[in-house]
Formats: C-alpha cells, sequence, structure tokens
C-alpha cells in the first residue's frame, strides 16, 4: 500500500477504485459461469506474472513452466488425499518442491542462450508429464497415471480444507495471490536483483565483466518463478477438484502462459495482466463453442496475435497502453481535478 500513496494523486486515486472495484465485482457479479471466466482470467494473470520473474526480468524464453503447475497441484493434492493434510499446508510443500525442481533444471540449463535453453525446458517439462503420465504409485501416493487425481467434494468442508460451495471465496483467493505476486514484481524491479536480472539480461557479457553473478540471480529469479507458480497449481486443483496430466502439465498451458506474457509485455508490472485480460476470454469462448470441432484454435489466435504484435509493438500492449495512460488520461483528469479545486474555496466565500 506504501507504493501506492508514493504515485502521484491522479494514479493513487485511480488505483484504489480500481481495487474497490474488484474486491466489489463479485456483488455485482453473480452469475456463476461470468464469475468463473473473471477468476480464470486472474489466474493466467497470476500464472504469467509468476512466469515474468524468469521470464521477463531473466531475459531468457521458459516453455515448460505448466510443470511446476503440476508439481504444485499434485503435491497439495496427494498430501491431501494420503494423509489428510490441509490444502493449505500442501501447497506450501508443493511450493518448496517446485522451486527445488526448478533449481535443479536451471543450473545447466541457464547457462543456455537463446531457442536452446526454451527447447531445454519445453523437453524437462514434457517428461516431467510423461513420467507423471506413466506413473501408478509412487511410493505412499497413488497418483493414478493418466486417469488423473480426484478430490472428493466434502460438504460443509473446513476453511481448512480449501473447498468452498460458491465461487466467491475462490475469486478473492486468487485476487489476493494476484495483488502480492505484482507486489513482489515490483518490488524485484526496484531492487539490486532486478537491476542485475535487467542488466544480465539485456548484455550478459557485459554484466559478467562488471562483475554480476549473471547465472546466480538467474536461479533466484527461478526459485521464486517456481515456488508461485506452484501455488497457482494447488489453486487449480482445489477450485476443479479434478485434473490429469495433459491438462495441468501440458505445453498448450506452458505456451498460453508465454504467449499472454509476450503479447501483454513481459518485464513489467501489469504486462501479464493486460495479456490476460485479452486473451484469456478468447481462450475460453473458443473452448466453449469450438472445442468439439476445433480443439486448439486459441492457440492459433494467440500466434497470429502475437505475430502482429511483435511486428508493431515488439514491447507488448502495455507500451502503446501506458503512452496514452501517461500523455492523455493522466494530463485531462489533472486539469480536471485542477479545475475542480480552484472552483472549491470560491464556493466556501
Amino acid at each position: 500500500m506504501k507504493f501506492i500513496f508514493e504515485q502521484p494523486p491522479v494514479v493513487r486515486n485511480l488505483t484504489l477504485l480500481l481495487l474497490a472495484a474488484l474486491f466489489l465485482l463479485p456483488t455485482v457479479v453473480t452469475s456463476p459461469t461470468l464469475l468463473q471466466i473473471f477468476i480464470l482470467i486472474i489466474f493466467y494473470a497470476y500464472l504469467t506474472s509468476s512466469w515474468n520473474f524468469v521470464g521477463g526480468f531473466a531475459g531468457v524464453l521458459p516453455l515448460g513452466h505448466a510443470a511446476f503447475v503440476g508439481i504444485g497441484a499434485y503435491t497439495s493434492t496427494l498430501l491431501y488425499l494420503t494423509w489428510g493434510i490441509s490444502p493449505w499446508i500442501g501447497m506450501l510443500v508443493g511450493g518448496v518442491l517446485s522451486m527445488l525442481v526448478g533449481v535443479i533444471i536451471g543450473l545447466p540449463t541457464l547457462k543456455l542462450r537463446g531457442a536452446y535453453f526454451a527447447l531445454a525446458t519445453i523437453a524437462v517439462g514434457e517428461g516431467l508429464r510423461v513420467l507423471v503420465e506413466n506413473v501408478e504409485n509412487f511410493g505412499p501416493f497413488n497418483v493414478r497415471g493418466p486417469k488423473g487425481l480426484l478430490i472428493n467434494l466434502v460438504p460443509d468442508a473446513p476453511f481448512s480444507a480449501f473447498q468452498f460451495q460458491s465461487k466467491v471465496p475462490y475469486y478473492y483467493i486468487i485476487l489476493v495471490m494476484l495483488l502480492v505476486v505484482l507486489y513482489l514484481t515490483q518490488r524485484m524491479m526496484n531492487s539490486k536483483i532486478g537491476y542485475y536480472l535487467a542488466a544480465g539480461g539485456e548484455e550478459p557479457e557485459a554484466a559478467e565483466a562488471l562483475g554480476i553473478k549473471v547465472s546466480r540471480y538467474k536461479l533466484i529469479a527461478m526459485a521464486i518463478s517456481c515456488f508461485l507458480t506452484a501455488l497457482g497449481g494447488t489453486f487449480y486443483a482445489q477450485m476443479f477438484l479434478y485434473f490429469y496430466p495433459k491438462s495441468i502439465m501440458g505445453l498448450e498451458l506452458s505456451y498460453e502462459i508465454a504467449f499472454i506474457a509476450l503479447i501483454g509485455g513481459r518485464g513489467t508490472i501489469l504486462g501479464p495482466v493486460v495479456g490476460a485480460l485479452l486473451l484469456r476470454p478468447v481462450s475460453e469462448l473458443t473452448r466453449i463453442y469450438l472445442s468439439s470441432t476445433l480443439p486448439g484454435l486459441h492457440l492459433v489466435i494467440f500466434g497470429l496475435v502475437l505475430i502482429v504484435v511483435m511486428r508493431y509493438q515488439p514491447k507488448g500492449l502495455i507500451a502503446p497502453l501506458r503512452q496514452l495512460f501517461e500523455n492523455r488520461i493522466i494530463p485531462r483528469l489533472s486539469r480536471r481535478s485542477a479545475r475542480s479545486g480552484a472552483v472549491l474555496p470560491s464556493n466556501n466565500d
């Protein structure tokens, strides 16, 4: 909140107004279907913002992040189904496990450049998915291979079960998660790690020459990104109560996360939110109306949008939106606010 109150009055008021609107949205949107679309928009904005720590700031292009979503979902669900451990606790365990896996993967791959890193993350992500699909039991855990995991709905479940009869609690949980990850993004951008990552992402040789351990900071970004992504996996599992390897660890999800970031504007705070707000409804509408005849059509649409955006706005759609906001909207609102302030004293007189 301190960051918000340090902004100019117009920006601060607009931000507070937007936050109020987001928190009041479930009182206006009563349709479960429509509310679920909003939840998914925020969910994908959260996943993409988590991806942004390594894909946006570290100057690499990870294309296997669905694996970490799956690690989070499987860890919390298996702990709950096997030993009755609350998914809230399992969520943190999954985050830590995902972070460890991310570090193990990042140690050799983050030294790769360009397409080699992207290909390596695809290979690792797909390898983990195929492994889960072909495993029925892992120690005391019944993974159930390609059949996936089903969480029984418990009537009047306590808060510790992370199950709710209404979609409203899920909306607020994922909204808070998104606000937290956006806050962490802002802190990262203005921290020493953020500056080092930016320098290492643009000119790695020059940064290394200045004594910056680029690989070390990329690994820190990877660990943070994997931890946050896994938390999103637990949220997905608890909201839908059923998932299988291809649905939660498939390349389709990895590509979608990357597309949203690239089109919205990677390496920025609000780029992933803009990308999710624009692309996620397209994905939902094609899934609802065309999934039986043209499965995967939304990825084709995303690809076409990506080509156009990269051609005319290589920094993503957040760049022209920021120019519009800073050059048109803020000056106009500031002038209007100044005129209102000038009128008030005369009225009091």
